[in-house]
């Protein structure tokens, strides 16, 4: 298994408030309802909380602003993560969910990555 991993930032002029309400709502249910053509076996949208622990972290570590949510979505392997997007209707659908990320997603200030998670 492989995860492709998202770490968002939200549009600019939007509230985190809104940002959730849209990921939540719209973008998860629509993601969701296209996951099998991908070949998706699992997707996982962490929010992020408002809370002052999230300054303190940032601040004692000197690191960079939160993110506004983590998206994890699961794939049996790099191969079917590449045959699932490849073919046409992933094709079409990778540009349908590309075009329904920039209504809350600031992709110039989020990023983007494969992993392999390893648990203890």
């Amino acid at each position: 298994m492989i995860k492709f991993v998202m770490c968002l930032t939200r549009r600019s002029g939007m509230t985190r408030e809104e940002f959730k309400e849209y990921w939540l709502n719209k973008h998860g249910p629509f993601f969701m309802s296209n996951a099998d053509a991908m070949g998706a076996k699992k997707y996982v949208q962490s929010h992020t909380i408002d809370t002052p622990l999230n300054e303190g972290l940032r601040a004692s570590r000197g690191m960079q602003p939160e993110y506004d949510g983590v998206a994890e979505v699961w794939f049996e392997s790099e191969e079917a993560l590449m045959v699932g997007m490849s073919s046409p209707e992933g094709q079409k659908l990778a540009a349908a969910l590309l075009e329904d990320e920039g209504n809350f997603i600031d992709h110039s200030k989020s990023s983007a990555f494969i992993v392999d998670e390893h648990k203890f």
